[in-house]
């Protein structure tokens, strides 16, 4: 995937999208320039609907009339069965148990059918649903469209801000931070690229570390918090992280939740634990220095969790 195939996702998506700003941390330290990127003003609250429009927007469209189906935690559930409903047609989604109710609700809002499944099992209750539906599959990250989609936050990144140095992005399946990644290194040539992880979902950063893809079992990675960062990537995404990321941060549940509270009183953006990684990672101070810039992926938490958090 190029520069060039994130600038036609860019073209294809704009009338269903939301042009994010970066909006300057004036609370940051002034050593250590800090600019949000807050994806939760997307009309789903999470940056998932690029990649789910540029999909499903480039299906044929004798493909794209016999409906869609997908596979999510929470985020690109809700991203493509807004977009399946702004293009008329049928959505099926698989969600894990276990995912936020919230989240399951806003997926059905959007008039999609919602199949609950059991851990670990959303791959192949898909595939069942593929099978009776023959519909098209839009993964929620092993798609070069869908990584291409979420490549537009980079595009817009470069544009807005062409002497960045860092550039800090959420790490899970690997979708968000392969395509970013490729539009940041081809524009800003500079910049580093980091992703981040949770500590107790830090598949990639040890896989990254091994040179190869290192499985880390279901129950191990649901312990985190950061529920949509509980997946692994795929080869495919896996191949774009090694060429774009300079590193990997991991960090602590604490961390994670204390940045979700410096969101919501200091930026006066409400993030999911999984969103508010990339600020957790600058807290920690183990980037170069230099003008940062964190994605805030996502912005639907659980209304109780928001509101422990907040009470501190």
């Amino acid at each position: 995937m190029t520069v060039e195939d994130i600038r036609s996702a860019a073209q294809r998506i704009r009338p269903y999208v939301v042009r994010t700003p970066l909006v300057p941390a004036l609370w940051a330290e002034p050593s250590r320039p800090l600019w949000i990127k807050p994806e939760t003003l997307q009309p789903i609250g999470a940056f998932k609907v690029r990649g789910a429009f540029h999909a499903v927007g480039n299906l044929d469209e004798s493909v794209r009339r016999r409906g869609v189906v997908a596979y999510s935690s929470g985020n690109h559930a809700q991203a493509v069965a807004y977009a399946a409903r702004i293009h008329g047609i049928p959505a099926h989604i698989v969600m894990p148990e276990q995912t936020a109710p919230n989240k399951v609700e806003a997926t059905r809002r959007h008039g999609a059918r919602v199949v609950l499944c059991a851990a670990g099992q959303r791959e192949q209750v898909a595939a069942e649903l593929l099978a009776r539906t023959g519909g098209a599959l839009v993964p929620p990250f092993d798609h070069p469209d869908v990584i291409a989609g979420h490549g537009t936050i980079g595009l817009e990144i470069a544009e807005d801000l062409p002497t960045v140095d860092n550039v800090l992005v959420p790490v899970s399946g690997g979708g968000l931070a392969a395509g970013v990644g490729t539009a940041i290194k081809a524009l800003c040539p500079t910049a580093r690229v980091f992703g981040v992880e949770p500590e107790l979902a830090a598949d990639t950063a040890e896989s990254l570390a091994a040179g190869h893809l290192v499985d880390w079992p279901v129950d191990r990675r649901d312990r985190t918090v950061a529920d949509g960062l509980r997946a692994q990537p795929s080869a495919l995404t896996f191949a774009h992280l090694q060429q774009v990321l300079d590193g990997v941060i991991t960090v602590s549940e604490d961390e994670i939740l204390s940045a979700v509270r410096e969101l919501a009183l200091h930026a006066h953006i409400v993030s999911e634990p999984s969103g508010a990684v990339g600020l957790a990672a600058y807290r920690r101070g183990a980037l170069p220095p230099g003008r940062t810039v964190v994605v805030v992926s996502g912005g639907n938490i659980e209304p109780r969790l928001l509101a422990e958090v907040l009470a501190g």
